[in-house]
C-alpha cells in the first residue's frame, strides 16, 4: 500500500540556498536538500488500484508553467514547534494547481484535506529545540527570499510510512501545459 502525495520539487540552486541556512539550532534534524519539496496534496496510504486512478487523473490536469518564489521562514507547532519551514510568496497559479489536485482526489473518493493549504518547504524537524537558538535562527533568516524559478512540472511522490516522512521517491512527473494544449 503506497503512501503518496503530490508536490513540486525544488530546483538545485534554490535547494543550495536553503541548505546554506542549516545549522545553529540544537534539536533540529535538517532535511537533506535532495528531499526538499512543496506538498500540493497529501494523499496518504492507499491501495494500488486507487493509486493508479490518481496517477491517471493527474495526467489530465492542465495548468500553464508559472513563476514561484520562496519567501520568509517560520515554524509549525505553535508553542511546541515541530518544524522549521521556508514559506512561499502568494501565488494564484500555485493555489489553482493545489485546488485541481484537491478536486481530483475528492472526485476519486478521498476525503477533503482537513488542513488549510499553507505552501512551504520543510527545512528541519524539531525535537526539544533550544528556544533562544530557534528564535535567533528565525530572526536571522526572516527576510529570506529565493531566486524566482519557473515551475514546469508537478510530481507524484511516495514515502515510507515513517514518523517525519522521507525518504521521498518520485513515482511520476507531469509537465505543466497550457489548458488549451491537446493531450497527445
Amino acid at each position: 500500500m503506497p503512501r503518496l502525495f503530490t508536490g513540486l520539487d525544488v530546483p538545485d540552486d534554490v535547494a543550495l540556498d536553503l541548505q546554506i541556512m542549516q545549522g545553529g539550532v540544537p534539536g533540529a534534524r535538517w532535511m537533506d536538500p535532495s528531499q526538499y519539496h512543496l506538498t500540493l496534496r497529501f494523499i496518504g496510504d492507499i491501495d494500488t488500484g486507487l493509486a493508479r486512478e490518481i496517477a491517471h487523473g493527474l495526467d489530465g490536469i492542465r495548468v500553464q508553467p508559472f513563476l514561484l518564489t520562496l519567501k520568509g521562514v517560520g515554524l509549525f507547532g505553535g508553542n511546541k514547534p515541530h518544524s522549521i519551514y521556508a514559506g512561499v510568496e502568494d501565488n494564484a497559479e500555485l493555489k489553482r494547481l493545489h485546488d485541481l489536485h484537491e478536486r481530483l482526489c475528492q472526485i476519486l473518493g478521498l476525503p477533503a484535506e482537513p488542513r488549510r493549504f499553507v505552501p512551504h518547504v520543510t527545512l528541519a524537524r524539531l525535537k526539544d529545540p533550544e528556544p533562544r537558538a530557534l528564535q535567533r535562527w528565525i530572526e536571522v533568516h526572516s527576510l529570506y527570499r529565493s531566486a524566482t524559478f519557473k515551475v514546469k512540472r508537478f510530481v507524484l511522490f511516495s514515502s515510507r510510512p515513517l514518523k517525519g516522512g522521507g525518504p521521498y521517491g518520485i513515482e511520476e512527473s507531469y509537465a505543466l501545459h497550457s489548458p488549451m494544449e491537446a493531450v497527445a
